[in-house]
C-alpha cells in the first residue's frame, strides 16, 4: 500500500513538472552564429527573421506546446549556408539558437551565371549577400557542371582531395590562386607569384606532384629566373617538363 502511495505521488509530481514545462511562456529569442575567422556568411538577424516568419508565436508570448524545438532546428538547418543548429529553451523561457556555418574552401566561377562555393565537407553552397570569401578560384570548361551537384564527396573525390591539399597548406593556399578544370579531367594551376601555367594533369598522386613543383621552385627557378618558362608540366612520373 505504501509503495502504491509513493508511486502515485511520484506520478503526480512528474505530470505537474511536464505541465509546467509545456505551459512555460516564450520569454524571447536569442541567436548566436559562430564566426568562421570572424566572417559571417549567415547573420543573426537573418536567422531571427527566418524563425519568426516560420513560427509567429515567437513574436508574442506563447506556450511552448505551440513551438517545436525540433522543427525550429530543421528550419534553420535548411538554410544552405548553415552546417548545424542547436535550439533549446532555458529556465527563463528564452529560446536560444546556436548556429555553425559551412566553411567555403573554393569558389566556382561562371562568366554568365551566379557563382557558388565548395565547402570543406564537399557541399555545394550558394554565394552569400553578406560576405565574399577570398578562396581558391575554380574555372574552366568543367567548372559549371560542379554546381549541378549538391555534394562532391563521391563523384569528385580526387578533385576535393586536391582542393583540400591546397586549402590546408599555408604555402600552397597563398601561392595557388586558381584551378582551371579541363573537359578531359585534367587540371591547370595558376599562381599568385610566377607567370607559368602548371599542368598538373589528373588530380592524382597529389603529394608527389606538389613535391615536384617545390623542386621547380627551389632548384630550377633560382638558376633560370622566374620568367624563363611559360609552362611547367608535372603530370608525368619522375619528370618536370619546362617550356
Amino acid at each position: 500500500m505504501l509503495m502504491l502511495f509513493v508511486g502515485l505521488i511520484l506520478f503526480g509530481f512528474i505530470a505537474f513538472a511536464e505541465h509546467k514545462t509545456t505551459s512555460r511562456k516564450v520569454a524571447g529569442l536569442e541567436v548566436y552564429v559562430e564566426g568562421v575567422s570572424d566572417v559571417y556568411f549567415v547573420e543573426e538577424k537573418e536567422v531571427i527573421a527566418l524563425l519568426k516568419n516560420a513560427f509567429p508565436g515567437l513574436s508574442e508570448p506563447a506556450g511552448t506546446a505551440d513551438i517545436s524545438i525540433e522543427q525550429m532546428e530543421k528550419k534553420v538547418e535548411a538554410h544552405p549556408l548553415v552546417r548545424n543548429a542547436e535550439v533549446y529553451q532555458d529556465l527563463k523561457g528564452t529560446i536560444r539558437v546556436k548556429v555553425s556555418q559551412h566553411v567555403p574552401m573554393a569558389r566556382i566561377v561562371r562568366p554568365l551565371a551566379a557563382d557558388g562555393y565548395i565547402s570543406t565537407s564537399g557541399k555545394i553552397l550558394p554565394t552569400s549577400p553578406n560576405y565574399t570569401s577570398r578562396v581558391l578560384i575554380l574555372e574552366g570548361s568543367r567548372a559549371p557542371s560542379l554546381l549541378r551537384e549538391k555534394d562532391l564527396t563521391e563523384k569528385e573525390a580526387q578533385l576535393l582531395e586536391l582542393i583540400r591539399h591546397i586549402y590546408q597548406d599555408p604555402f600552397w593556399s597563398a601561392q595557388i590562386s586558381s584551378l582551371e578544370l579541363l573537359k578531359n579531367g585534367e587540371v591547370n594551376l595558376y599562381q599568385q607569384v610566377g607567370r607559368q601555367v602548371i599542368e598538373f594533369g589528373k588530380p592524382e598522386n597529389i603529394g608527389l606532384k606538389f613535391r615536384k613543383i617545390k623542386t621547380f621552385y627551389k632548384k630550377i627557378l633560382p638558376e633560370k629566373g622566374w620568367n624563363t618558362y611559360a609552362r611547367v608540366n608535372v603530370k608525368y612520373k619522375d619528370q618536370i617538363i619546362c617550356e
